[in-house]
């Protein structure tokens, strides 16, 4: 697009122009995709002037004005060339708005609408004045030429950013019969957009949902096709979208393939205003356990793409999908500061507070759906639980396990409630690594006698959240591997024989030689309420951590000194009543008996014996006494 500039004069940039450009491109935006943003917006903003000066002067636009964005695209030339049919500008207007950082004709456009308190709501953005120099992050040479709407003359603008500019009458058909044409001659690294892929994905990403239809020429003279259709599904009506329209958006948005379980759309208005569009997927993203834990919910501000690291979710929610559209926030001059706005809180604990709001209704409308959402991201829900004391409760209420009655089936903490046995004031839980494993557990041996719910939960964050959880509906959350589990308030099942028996003057006396004889490997030794069939079992102290979150510490290195456990002895098993006689005979053989029963009680509890070789030895000597003489 050669031109030939009739008395081009050149000016210097206002304000040290150069040095804040530099800034700009090194500083302000975070990449380089985002200058097809800024242009785009500030097309768009052109389009949507005309259409507001249009309603006093229909002839400035025409009878049958479409706006329109064109996207020209020459990879060998180096060229690319952002297009729109809006309102154009003069020689002052683009003194005004190109020669000066950081004043905009849209903020100073805004200000006229403001005076004249009109009834109209232009969709306009860019107030800032600083995006068109995007441009120069991939280009060593701008041009811009432009005609304004009702006007005759065409005027051309170039520059290379290092702090001049040349302005200038336009060699006539160099410039649009309307609007304004940006001619980016791009950088030898930057020629990747001047391609189609890079362009259709950049604006289906940043710009699909301008307020003005966007088509692109992939090569001089080949037809331009549309690219954006100028709509946004989420401004429409959630009865004018079909669910293959959901599923269709949501496939772009998420960059999966499956169905979405949720789709939560609506509309909040009010002191802030801003639409909403997410969705919880139908299978578990990828990067769901990234280390990051970032979001994946995109920031538009007037439906011009802001970022997609803004945080509109807490990290618990971080495999919705989907969108948020303010109103209210202003483009800003980088992403990065809209994170310190105040707006950005609300919208984040506004938009968090309905999509657990739906959520819960999921659950209780369609539990089969929700147990299958409960099952992709529970895991993830429940950092919630431990980081989120604002919505502990909530999180709570969806929350779904699997326990000692629920089979295969997902139980809520509200049916564990309403299930609960008389004289039962707390809900009980076990942690471990496998579910198996904790059934076949001693502990729950006197639970299980008693009828009694327990929790079983074989996820690591368990260990966690229930540390931060102290209760539900005023029901504390205990372990069973804790002493102190209140089991004597709580009759045994009518089914269930009473393997209790008194302590007779022989067990207390054999208790107290195991406590003696294991010293300071145990905190106490004592009679236990939990067993019915098991000899021995270990539990935390009452005030203790649970027996697994102990090991977690101890594995990860964050335990320096571990608590001592407690060893009960089941005092109606009828080995303890045999060994209990033993009386004073042969101190060695109860001794290797003391220490066998608190590494069987280890061993119950997924632990290795204390010390294998004199295990092995005590074991070893046991056996032999029990073999006849030779």
């Amino acid at each position: 697009m050669d031109t030939q500039i009739k008395t081009p004069e050149t000016k210097s940039f206002e304000a040290d122009v150069a040095r804040l450009l530099h800034m700009m491109v090194h500083s302000v935006y975070s990449d380089r995709d985002v200058f097809l943003r800024e242009l785009i917006s500030n097309a768009a903003d052109a389009c949507e002037k005309l259409r507001y000066e249009a309603l006093a002067q229909p002839e400035l636009a025409g009878e049958a004005f479409q706006p329109r964005i064109t996207l020209h695209a020459d990879k060998d030339a180096k060229r690319l060339v952002v297009e729109d049919n809006g309102i154009g500008m003069t020689r002052e207007d683009m003194t005004e708005a190109l020669g000066t950082i950081a004043r905009s004709g849209t903020r100073a456009f805004m200000e006229r609408v403001e005076a004249a308190k009109a009834g109209e709501s232009a969709q306009l953005v860019g107030q800032f004045g600083v995006g068109f120099y995007s441009a120069f992050m991939v280009a060593d040479r701008v041009e811009v030429f432009t005609r304004k709407a009702g006007g005759n003359e065409a005027w051309h603008w170039a520059s290379d950013g290092k702090g001049s500019y040349e302005i200038g009458e336009a060699q006539p058909g160099d410039a649009p019969e309307r609007g304004t044409r940006v001619v980016l001659h791009l950088m030898d690294d930057a020629t990747s957009y001047a391609e189609r892929w890079t362009l259709e994905r950049l604006v289906k990403e940043q710009s699909g949902h301008v307020p003005v239809p966007i088509s692109l020429v992939e090569k001089p003279g080949e037809e331009a096709k549309e690219i954006a259709d100028g709509t946004a599904l989420w401004t429409k009506s959630k009865s004018d979208v079909k669910p293959e329209e959901y599923a269709d958006f949501y496939r772009g948005v998420s960059g999966q393939y499956d169905e979405p379980a949720l789709t939560v759309h609506y509309r909040a208005e009010g002191r802030h205003e801003y639409s909403t569009l997410a969705f919880v997927p139908g299978s578990p993203p990828f990067d769901l356990f990234d280390q990051d834990r970032h979001g994946r919910m995109k920031l538009y501000v007037r439906r011009v793409f802001i970022t997609d690291e803004a945080e509109l979710l807490p990290r618990y929610l971080r495999f919705v999908r989907g969108i948020v559209d303010s109103a209210d926030l202003p483009l800003n001059l980088s992403r990065e500061m809209i994170q310190e706005s105040p707006l950005l809180g609300a919208i984040r604990k506004g938009v968090t507070n309905r999509v657990l709001g739906d959520l819960g209704k999921l659950a209780e409308n369609d539990p089969a759906a929700y147990a299958k959402v409960w099952g992709n991201f529970g895991t993830v829900l429940k950092e919630g639980i431990y980081e989120d004391f604002e919505r502990r409760e909530q999180l709570l209420k969806l929350a779904r396990f699997r326990t000692t009655r629920s089979g295969e089936d997902l139980r809520s903490l509200a049916d564990y409630i309403a299930d609960m046995k008389e004289g039962q004031k707390a809900i009980f839980f076990m942690t471990g690594d496998s579910r198996s494993r904790l059934e076949a557990s001693p502990q729950l041996e006197g639970f299980s006698a008693r009828d009694v719910e327990v929790l079983l939960l074989t996820e690591p964050i368990d260990s966690f959240w229930v540390l931060n959880a102290p209760e539900f509906e005023g029901k504390p959350f205990k372990s069973v591997t804790q002493s102190g589990a209140d089991l004597a308030d709580i009759a045994r099942d009518n089914k269930a024989a009473d393997a209790s028996a008194e302590t007779t003057p022989e067990v207390e006396a054999f208790l107290a030689f195991i406590k003696n004889t294991l010293g300071d490997a145990v905190a106490d030794v004592r009679a236990s309420d939990r067993l019915t069939e098991s000899a021995v079992c270990l539990v935390a102290p009452e005030n203790g951590p649970d027996r697994q979150f102990e090991r977690l510490l101890s594995a990860a290195g964050r335990l320096d000194t571990a608590s001592k456990p407690i060893l009960e002895i089941n005092t109606g098993h009828a080995r303890i009543a045999e060994l209990a006689r033993l009386g004073g005979a042969d101190e060695e053989l109860k001794a290797d008996i003391a220490h066998l029963l608190y590494d069987e009680a280890r061993v119950l509890d997924g632990d290795k014996p204390a010390d294998p070789r004199a295990f092995s030895s005590r074991l070893a000597r046991v056996i032999a006494r029990g073999l006849p003489a030779a």
